[in-house]
């Protein structure tokens, strides 16, 4: 079984123009090309058709909202369109802009009405730290409906701002205030790869998603993801979750090299489902 816990479709509503991530272009230059020629590159029907193909449970997509520091959205209301059109299959994270005024309202409104399953905060293009105070209402939000939350974690290529919001410390302060929040790091740390080991040691409700890094890397010396590897085949192996983070990625790449990594089946499964259903609160079998 398999739950991507990040991808993006070849959808007109999830590409609106970026030129805040234009650096991300250049760094990610060579698996995007990969990820063009790749079979969930050729339109929407080959995107769906390869989770059909891999037999996926679940696919997470992510709304963002960045109006008041990028101009840029990929509102709930796609995120929800989405989901009605193409099926269970598909689950999504609320994105809000946490300086306005109404974002517990519309974070509330995109559970409750919209029917999304979680809160995507991408701390550096919210130009905010995980532990800034404009964050604690919606985490209390998120604890109120018992829904996880998605928190940007490690370097960022923006350049727009600073790489120390990624910072795993951050995130330790968050869950110390809030330890019955349920949230993600992700991508998984770099270059603070041991310092966000840590964190999630300490924090039982803290997890880790490998995504944004080719899974290869934690196997490669020096590379500094070596330590998720040892730790996560061994007591971080309930906090990994794999993403495929296409289109930076694409797909059966990402998926290739975790299997490549020879983690053991039951450490395989626990990386590639079942941390996801448990974080995603999900019944631990198929559906």
């Amino acid at each position: 079984m398999l739950i991507d816990f990040s991808s993006r479709p070849p959808h007109p509503d999830f590409s609106p123009p970026a030129p805040h991530l234009q650096n991300y272009r250049r760094v990610y230059q060579g698996s995007e090309e990969r990820s063009a020629a790749s079979d969930a590159a050729q339109g929407l029907d080959g995107w769906l058709e390869t989770y059909d193909r891999l037999g996926a449970r679940h696919v997470v997509l992510k709304a963002r909202d960045l109006t008041t520091t990028f101009g840029f959205k990929i509102p709930n209301e796609a995120v929800a369109a989405f989901i009605r059109d193409h099926g269970p299959r598909y689950i999504g994270f609320a994105g809000v802009d946490p300086w306005q005024d109404d974002a517990v309202a519309q974070f509330d409104h995109a559970v409750t009405v919209l029917g999304l399953r979680g809160l995507n905060l991408q701390c550096f293009e919210l130009k905010l730290a995980p532990d800034d105070p404009r964050l604690f209402p919606l985490y209390e939000k998120a604890i109120e409906l018992n829904v996880p939350v998605n928190i940007h974690c490690g370097i960022n290529f923006s350049t727009q701002t600073p790489m120390s919001v990624g910072k795993p410390e951050y995130l330790d302060n968050v869950m110390v205030r809030y330890p019955e929040l349920r949230a993600i790091a992700s991508p998984p740390g770099w270059p603070w790869v041991q310092e966000l080991i840590g964190v999630a040691w300490r924090h039982p409700n803290l997890y880790i998603g490998v995504l944004a890094v080719r899974p290869k890397l934690l196997a490669k010396p020096h590379s500094g993801y070596e330590p998720l590897l040892q730790y996560g085949r061994t007591v971080l192996k309930n906090k990994i979750v794999f993403g495929s983070a296409f289109p930076m990625m694409p797909v059966e790449t990402a998926l290739a090299e975790v299997r490549a990594l020879e983690l053991g089946d039951e450490v395989e499964r626990l990386w590639l489902h079942d941390n996801a259903a448990r974080f995603l609160g999900l019944p631990e079998g198929p559906a």
